[in-house]
């Protein structure tokens, strides 16, 4: 590496980098901005506008696009007519690209942002450099992250100014990653703001899907030790680790429904729900947290057994030792009073988890692989609170208490994270039985009925909700025997005038939502 191009937008650690450059009689070749800063650190460095004989036009909008730039970054260096072309021209060549891009994604993430600034964030030249300088990598290096510096300068320092092969490919490779995840923010940008009007692009889905997302930690194995796992994508954003083994593929698939679901009640009153294999096993609201934790395991004493807890609110030490007396694997909650996290340390097998943000703020699509490509769609939102819920429908003739509402709103939003065929029965803001996952409606009334029995919880004056509706009254019939005063159900059935029936028979007050909540 005799002569390397600097052009940065995020110029940490750049002037360290390229001072050990310098100390290796590295040539620089700079733009605007970043030779401005090598400037004032006091390098010597040399203007892209000198070594192009143009300087720079609209306004800096063209500054590296040039012959001399490229050919010097292009020319194969084992290929004799790519060498004279260069000397014919009198270019040089170039054996070292340093460059970072205009941060398109972080002003696009501004809602306020208007498309003449985003469209001015779309970088040109940078994108240009770092692929014809990947392209060529059997010659040249391309560094795109701040992250590679202190490595590419100690091999250089250690190999008398050369960059190994295996290295160049392997910056190679992540500039190829970085310039496809940059063209993908874009394309996303614009597939989003097209017209409405415009039938291609009146989805919120775009066409083509294309996912470019980081490695963010290899796993030990994926559902199975015979499975190879790996996590993608900025799992900080929303959670961080901060006691305990590495997650597992299980682990992570549990926090993800775990915090989703912890959403619905992200501004309640202090709320503790427990899962296992992504499904609440028990989830209740109280005045106190640990309360709720007592409510929630109440449900199912047996399930919490290595599963999950997450709470709404900062975890306390009495809540904290309430959940000690059984093992959990995974404790959650936003914050944790002083002394707390020590406490649960002291037990190596759990994770403590910081829940960072809140799952409703993201975009994120749901994406799941299916034999010959991916299912895609967007999320089930979070439910609005329950004093902004104008869409439910009164259907029986007897309207709910106000009691009745709040818990039908409580167990409509646990329902909502409950694997179809989902029932869930709950009072006074807490869970009583869940019925999960069957093939058969009955099936799962039949087991959240059960599980309530097991854990000695009468269901006398609860409600019931179903993520769907009930196709026969027979279902609904079956809940009121056993207590349910009031049932919560998407409707929609056209068996509907039945079982509306059947609830005004049993003086059930029933509300129809409009909308289900499948969850597969």
């Amino acid at each position: 590496v005799r002569r390397a191009l600097l052009s940065v937008y995020d110029k940490t650690d750049i002037v360290p980098f390229a001072r050990r450059l310098v100390d290796l009689d590295v040539e620089l070749i700079s733009t605007g901005g970043t030779a401005a800063t090598l400037r004032d650190a006091g390098l010597p460095v040399t203007e892209v506008a000198t070594e192009t004989g143009v300087p720079e036009v609209l306004e800096g909008r063209v500054k590296s696009l040039h012959p001399a730039i490229h050919a010097g970054l292009l020319a194969r260096r084992s290929h004799e007519p790519d060498m004279a072309a260069l000397e014919e021209r009198g270019y040089e060549p170039i054996d070292l690209v340093v460059c970072n891009l205009y941060p398109f994604e972080h002003v696009v993430s501004d809602p306020e942002t208007d498309r003449e600034t985003a469209m001015a964030n779309v970088d040109i030249g940078g994108p240009t450099m770092i692929r014809a300088a990947a392209k060529n990598h059997a010659s040249v290096g391309v560094v795109t992250t701040p992250d590679a510096y202190d490595a590419v300068a100690s091999e250089l320092e250690e190999n008398d100014g050369h960059l190994s092969k295996p290295t160049r490919r392997g910056l190679a490779t992540d500039a190829f990653a970085h310039t496809a995840t940059y063209d993908q923010a874009i394309h996303q940008y614009l597939s989003a703001t097209e017209d409405s009007a415009d039938t291609e692009a009146s989805t919120s889905l775009p066409n083509p899907l294309r996912l470019s997302l980081p490695r963010a930690e290899s796993l030990r194995y994926g559902e199975n030790p015979h499975q190879d796992g790996a996590l993608y994508g900025h799992p900080e954003r929303f959670f961080e680790q901060i006691h305990g083994a590495d997650l597992s593929y299980n682990n992570l698939n549990d926090i993800s429904a775990a915090l989703s679901l912890i959403d619905e009640f992200r501004d309640a009153e202090p709320t503790c729900a427990i899962l296992k294999h992504t499904n609440p096993s028990g989830v209740a609201t109280a005045d106190a947290l640990e309360t709720a934790w007592d409510r929630a395991f109440a449900t199912d004493r047996q399930s919490p057994y290595g599963g999950i807890v997450i709470v709404n609110n900062a975890l306390d030490r009495a809540t904290a030792e309430a959940i000690d007396e059984i093992f959990t694997e995974i404790i959650i909650a936003p914050e944790f009073e002083p002394g707390v996290v020590d406490f649960l340390a002291e037990n190596d097998r759990r994770r403590v988890v910081r829940h960072v943000a809140a799952a409703r703020d993201t975009d994120r699509l749901d994406v799941r692989s299916v034999l010959g490509g991916l299912l895609v769609q967007t999320r089930d939102p979070v439910l609005p609170p329950f004093d902004q819920i104008d869409h439910w429908d009164v259907a029986t003739d007897r309207s709910p208490t106000d009691a009745e509402r709040k818990d039908l709103d409580f167990a409509w939003r646990v329902c909502k994270h409950v694997k179809s065929n989902a029932i869930v029965y709950a009072r006074d803001r807490a869970t009583l039985g869940i019925g999960a996952g069957q093939m058969s409606r009955i099936d799962s009334s039949e087991i959240a009925v059960h599980k309530a029995g097991k854990s000695e919880l009468d269901l006398s004056g609860s409600v019931v909700a179903s993520d769907a509706f009930f196709p026969f009254a027979d279902g609904l019939e079956a809940a009121a025997e056993e207590g349910a005063r009031a049932a919560i159900q998407p409707g929609g059935s056209i068996r509907d005038d039945e079982v509306i029936d059947a609830a005004n028979a049993y003086d059930v007050a029933m509300v129809f939502t409009g909308q289900r909540h499948f969850r597969h």
